[in-house]
């Protein structure tokens, strides 16, 4: 059974930085490409960054710059870097792998 599980979501003022993590199980990570999106409160989940199983990166318009997606094959472990965060960053982060979703990890930023 395949799981992903996110976290080092927070509380963060702007201009600050956070780092997510997103632990796959049940299957053989490195073969996939991984995803972060994120949801706004009364907003479509839209997507913020992927990579390739060749770790080719490609990420929203809206995070470019600030965000980097990466990931640990060894550890099954995806991350998403976000750096100069503003309060239009805040939503819930979910990671995703084709079909399956995480649990999501709430992400908050202050003026």
């Amino acid at each position: 059974q395949v799981q992903l599980v996110e976290s080092g979501g927070g509380v963060v003022q702007a201009g600050g930085s956070l780092r997510l993590s997103c632990v796959a199980s049940g299957r053989i990570f490195s073969m996939y490409g991984m995803d972060w999106y994120r949801q706004a409160p009364g907003k479509q989940r839209e997507l913020v960054a992927t990579i390739t199983k060749s770790e080719t990166t490609i990420y929203a318009d809206s995070v470019k710059g600030r965000f980097t997606i990466s990931r640990d094959n060894a550890k099954n472990t995806l991350y998403l870097q976000m750096n100069s965060l503003r309060p239009d960053d805040t939503a819930v982060y979910y990671c995703h792998s084709i079909t399956i979703w995480g649990q999501g990890t709430q992400v908050t930023v202050s003026s």
